[in-house]
């Protein structure tokens, strides 16, 4: 919760759409589009995909509610993700729905004003502040990274006073550009353990207690008169956040210390834009990958580990086969993504970061199935297209998500295949 909150405390005094360096900014309750795969270099948010187009905006629905508009995406797959505090789901909006182009009204919990005649359906939120993160699916192909465009332009999302029934429209290839902050290797910080205590009444403010949560809210609220009345407490609770921090948030970076383990070492959630009191993993996701879409939008499942239980590294080379027809079983999309130590894209002479729907000339074996060499130096030319280039020497992971998932993947009946460790010359 404090990680969403901080965000909408980094947008609050953006005026206008930028490009800040490789990231669109919007101000409050807008989102600004991409016009392509997201830049490797950004760091706002850690696992990105190369499979869709990106747009993202931080809300604040106690300033105002706000229209969200829905172009007409054709036969494209689309999805606009909106979270609340908890970065649970808070609207249905997306081909998976059947949802029509229109107008969506967008409402916090204490709104109860007049809707506008054309507004298609209205949301609530259970908290005021929030995240969207529009996901428009993209073949890697030059034709349909400008077929795309047009659509792109009619993404857009704004407060209720500048509703007129119309539908506006904003060129995203022509957003000012301005220097973003320095990155590093790691995600953006959000929250800061010597600021937590200071942000923690804000945040329960906004985000009322779930049924079930009173006593725990009062619990904390309790601990904070306390601190109040005796600020030599503070610095002892400073400490605990960071001992927190350190000892049990870090390691739930790691895909392999939560989740339910599957079949291969590989695991997932079931319960993502759904955490409802499960705070663990609400955790672990916000730490590792935040910003995860339901399941019935897209399923992930997470490794770190080949086969054998070793941990994943580019000194190594890797196969992973999908048997005949044993794809991700998707309404919409698959990707195979590899990510570094630190959950981004591994820079590489393809600038390749993900295989699977979006690419058009993967080549399939004889016997129908389809294997993908995850290695750091490229295999024979003719393996070259089915290729997912790994850091040389260096620790990573690997990431499907199945986008408008078949009942198979739901159920649990599909996992996908173990990563098998190559020996002797074969992917080379």
């Amino acid at each position: 919760m404090i990680n969403i909150y901080n965000r909408r405390q980094a947008f609050k005094d953006v005026k206008d759409f930028v490009m800040a360096g490789p990231v669109p900014t919007a101000p409050l309750n807008r989102v600004a589009m991409l016009t392509d795969y997201i830049n490797p270099d950004q760091r706002i948010v850690a696992c990105p995909n190369q499979d869709v187009v990106y747009g993202a905006g931080s809300l604040a629905l106690d300033v105002s509610p706000v229209v969200i508009q829905v172009p007409d995406f054709g036969n494209r797959f689309w999805v606009y993700q909106v979270v609340d505090l908890r970065t649970d789901g808070v609207v249905q909006l997306g081909k998976m729905y059947g949802t029509t182009p229109g107008f969506y009204l967008l409402a916090g919990p204490g709104w109860h004003g007049e809707v506008p005649k054309g507004i298609t359906k209205v949301f609530h939120a259970s908290t005021n502040t929030g995240f969207v993160a529009p996901r428009i699916f993209q073949d890697d192909t030059p034709e349909d990274k400008r077929a795309i465009q047009g659509v792109l332009t009619q993404v857009m999302i704004y407060p209720l006073s500048e509703y007129d029934g119309k539908l506006k429209s904003y060129d995203w290839s022509k957003i000012p550009k301005v220097a973003g902050a320095p990155s590093g290797q790691e995600e953006t910080k959000w929250v800061f353990p010597e600021k937590f205590i200071d942000e923690l009444p804000a945040v329960l403010a906004d985000a009322p207690p779930l049924p079930g949560e009173e006593a725990r809210y009062a619990q904390i609220r309790a601990v904070l008169d306390a601190m109040k009345s005796n600020p030599a407490l503070k610095p002892a609770m400073i400490k605990a956040a960071q001992e927190v921090e350190d000892q049990l948030v870090t390691p739930l970076f790691q895909f392999r210390n939560y989740g339910e383990q599957l079949p291969n070492n590989w695991s997932t959630i079931s319960n993502e834009a759904a955490f409802g009191t499960d705070y663990f993993t609400r955790t672990a996701a916000a730490k590792s990958n935040i910003l995860v879409n339901s399941p019935n939008e897209t399923k992930y499942f997470y490794q770190d580990l080949d086969r054998t239980g070793a941990r994943l590294n580019g000194a190594n080379r890797y196969t992973v086969t999908f048997p005949k027809e044993q794809t991700p079983p998707v309404n919409g999309f698959w990707s195979l993504t590899l990510y570094n130590e630190h959950h981004f894209f591994v820079k590489n002479e393809l600038t390749r970061y993900s295989l699977g729907t979006k690419n058009k000339d993967l080549k399939f074996n004889p016997d129908g199935s389809l294997t993908i060499y995850v290695q750091a130096e490229p295999p024979g030319d003719a393996l070259r297209s089915n290729w997912l280039p790994a850091p040389s020497g260096s620790d990573f992971s690997l990431y499907v998500r199945a986008y408008w998932p078949k009942a198979e993947v739901l159920d649990g009946v599909w996992t996908p295949p173990g990563v098998q460790r190559a020996d002797g010359a074969g992917g080379r």
